[in-house]
């Protein structure tokens, strides 16, 4: 044995049995906080408060196109969490290019957590009238950004939550 591999199995021993010894050792198993449950549903009903009654106001980037950033709107009415999985019933009215629909339901919209930070994911949904997105967006600090697929075309988008009150809400027709 080289004295190279002796000086490495002390030095290695010196600093792994320390920690190894300090770590408390217990028959119990690994069970969740009792309060990961309420966090989480604290967390839903902020969500849903946060985004029903907001104007997301950005724009939106084409992959492979000239030009800037084209803008964009989309008008969330409510939001709500649904008894399956990870998906919200979301009733928006979305606005680009020449497309202005009113509010429509959209109900297999998933919301992931990236920690507190959500993550509203879509998968291959078809809008009427508009045909098939796919799109992840983090919403961080009244702020949106994210990417988006229609086919063999995408991009980015981005931009500002904006609440709305009753007037500006009742002046937007959504």
């Amino acid at each position: 044995m080289s004295i190279f591999r002796i000086v490495m199995i002390v030095l290695l021993t010196t600093i792994v049995s320390p920690a190894v010894a300090a770590k408390p050792q217990t028959d119990k198993p690994v069970t969740a906080e009792p309060d990961a449950n309420a966090d989480q549903e604290q967390r839903y009903r902020q969500f849903e408060e946060q985004m029903s009654r907001v104007k997301f106001v950005g724009r939106f980037t084409v992959l492979g196109r000239e030009g800037g950033p084209l803008p964009e709107e989309y008008t969330i009415k409510s939001v709500k969490k649904m008894p399956q999985g990870d998906y919200w019933l979301f009733t928006a009215g979305i606005k680009y290019g020449k497309h202005d629909l009113l509010p429509i339901p959209l109900p297999l919209m998933e919301v992931k957590w990236a920690g507190d930070t959500p993550v509203i994911t879509l998968s291959d949904w078809t809008f009427p009238l508009l045909g098939t997105f796919s799109s992840r967006v983090v919403i961080y600090n009244k702020k949106y950004a994210g990417t988006w697929a229609h086919g063999k075309v995408g991009g980015h988008l981005f931009g500002t939550i904006e609440k709305l009150d009753a007037e500006t809400e009742e002046g937007a027709g959504r």
